[in-house]
């Protein structure tokens, strides 16, 4: 993928973190992808109202949550703080 081609970030991440069940699931691809996604505002697989929710949130400063599946069926978290300080990413039973 060329520097032209990569998504442009529309927030700040802050520390990434991820529970040890996620390091035991996904693959750096999946993760890196799936951090990709979030933080160009590609929701994943939310409802529509976490999807308008995470797209207010980008100029009022709340909490941004995107939901995603690996090829293998796995479903991850992304969770962005409201202050940007810290991204998690989780598995939903780790929640």
């Amino acid at each position: 993928m060329s520097l032209s081609s990569l998504p442009t970030a529309k927030f700040r991440l802050g520390r990434i973190v991820m529970t040890h069940s996620v390091m035991n699931s996904l693959s750096e691809e999946d993760i890196f992808t799936g951090i990709r996604r979030h933080q160009s505002g590609d929701w994943g697989d939310v409802c529509e109202n976490d999807r308008a929710a995470n797209d207010r949130a980008l100029t009022e400063g709340t909490r941004i949550l995107s939901k995603y599946h690996t090829p293998q069926g796995v479903t991850f978290w992304i969770i962005t703080e409201a202050d940007r300080s810290v991204t998690t990413i989780l598995l939903p039973e780790d929640y």
